[in-house]
């Protein structure tokens, strides 16, 4: 009998849905699946006529965050090695090219959601849950506290992370952390509505746009100009765009 791949990747029409699939886990990071993801990962980068990803969780979580039994028999430099390489992999996430959505069903807890802040957009079913239950551990979260904070005002994120509580996706909703919240049967159709909506615009368009962006958050000059400049020089999708909606104009 052959194994269900931990991780399962689907690509149609420029959008890849890359599916968490550890359900018995409640889709715990353990190292095998984050060696997975970073593989996937480095699929997805290359496919050059991808525009959106999806990340999704089989069963009944997102992902409930780094694996509890795992970490039971880690050393403190082990850990620390652990959460470096979290973060890289959320950093490889925010890096892609592709528009990125997490369609959020269950927990998102802990890294899993620092795994959902990771992406551009969020978008929970009504049973969705969050949480950063590390503090009432004895710990603080080993990456993702910076993204956090660019996304969720600030009062807002120092209540997730100082009481640890969890909290439903209608008060996710009004904190700014999620984008839509949608009924759970809905989910899946409304993100891959979402999904192709975005991927009908040209991928140069898209990627310099969120290059733009995380200039910006990092504290540089966000060169709109220059990217606006160069699409109108280079892009053959960009211009055949315009004469399209110049004619429509017109009529």
């Amino acid at each position: 009998m052959v194994e269900a791949p931990i991780v399962e990747v689907e690509a149609e029409a420029g959008v890849v849905w890359l599916r968490l699939n550890r359900p018995e886990a409640l889709n715990a990071l353990n190292r095998r699946l984050t060696g997975a993801l970073e593989d996937a990962l480095e699929r997805i980068a290359a496919m050059d006529d991808t525009r959106v990803v999806v990340v999704a969780g089989r069963g009944r979580a997102f992902c409930a965050g780094n694996d509890i039994k795992e970490m039971e028999a880690v050393t403190g430099d082990e850990a620390e090695a652990l959460a470096r390489r979290h973060a890289a992999l959320m950093a490889r996430f925010a890096a892609l090219p592709q528009v990125t959505i997490a369609a959020v069903d269950g927990h998102a807890l802990g890294g899993g959601l620092m795994l959902a802040v990771a992406q551009d957009l969020r978008v929970a079913s009504d049973r969705a849950r969050f949480g950063l239950p590390e503090v009432t551990l004895g710990f603080n979260p080993g990456y993702g506290i910076a993204r956090l904070l660019d996304i969720v005002a600030g009062g807002h994120a120092r209540d997730l992370l100082l009481t640890g509580r969890t909290i439903h996706a209608s008060e996710a909703l009004r904190m700014g952390l999620v984008n839509r919240v949608v009924a759970p049967p809905t989910l899946e159709a409304s993100v891959a509505t979402l999904a192709a909506d975005i991927a009908r615009s040209p991928r140069g368009g898209l990627a310099a746009t969120k290059e733009i962006v995380a200039a910006i958050r990092a504290g540089a000059r966000g060169r709109e100009a220059e990217g606006y400049g160069a699409a109108l020089r280079t892009s053959a999708a960009a211009r055949e765009r315009i004469r399209e909606f110049a004619s429509r104009k017109k009529r």
